[in-house]
Parts: C-alpha cells; structure tokens; sequence
C-alpha cells in the first residue's frame, strides 16, 4: 500500500540522490515517487500547482492530503525507516531553524547542490 506519493525536482541534483537513496530502502514500495519535472506530470497530478512543489518539496498522503517541506522529508524517510536521525530535527527549536534552512535551500538548490553533486539517476 503507498504511504506517500511524494513529488520531486528529477533537475536538482542532490533531490535526485536522496530520492535514489529512499527507492534504495523503500523494500516494500510504499512511496510513490513523481518527477514534477517529466513533460506529462500537470496532466497526471492537475491538483498540484507546479510552480509551488518546485518551490518546496510536496508529498500527498492517502486521504489526498498535501504535506510540504519537512513534514514529506520526515515522513519519507520514516517510512523506510531510516529515520532515527531526524527525530532530532523535530524538537520545537530545532525544528524552526530546520524549517527555515529548508525553505533557504528549496530557494537556492540547483546553484548549492550544481557542484556538489554530479550526474544522478532517479
């Protein structure tokens, strides 16, 4: 059953490693991943707005609800249960300057992660 249908930048270099890192231990295949960058994503997901989920990382969850930012790197990687590490994010302080570094590098990825990262497959 999918958890989590979880929409990605497939351009964003270092979006495309950690998504090849979830399919990686996503053994019983509960999220669905979806390139917002594939020619045919609007018509197939005409519900989410392009211009937002490349703005900020989009998941939906199987009552249809949207969740974005954090909340979709939480869950995704709670489903594969990888994510012991980042329960630490989600302490109420740590969890404002975590939501704000996010937003800062959702703005500003493809020039961060450009040189950082070299030529990913998701």
């Amino acid at each position: 059953m999918i958890k989590l249908i979880l929409f990605y930048d497939g351009s964003c270099p270092l979006c495309a490693k950690e998504i090849l890192m979830l399919k990686t231990y996503d053994k019983k295949k509960e999220i669905q991943f979806e390139d917002i960058t594939l020619g045919n994503f609007s018509d197939r997901y005409s519900h989410i707005d392009l211009a937002k989920a490349d703005a900020i990382l989009h998941g939906q969850l199987p009552t249809g609800e949207i969740i974005t930012g954090m909340d979709v790197t939480f869950l995704a990687w709670e489903i594969v249960n990888r994510n012991k590490w980042l329960r630490l994010f989600k302490l109420p302080l740590l969890r404002t300057i975590t939501d704000w570094c996010y937003l800062f590098f959702a703005k500003h990825r493809k020039k961060i992660t450009k040189s950082l990262c070299k030529n990913p497959t998701a």
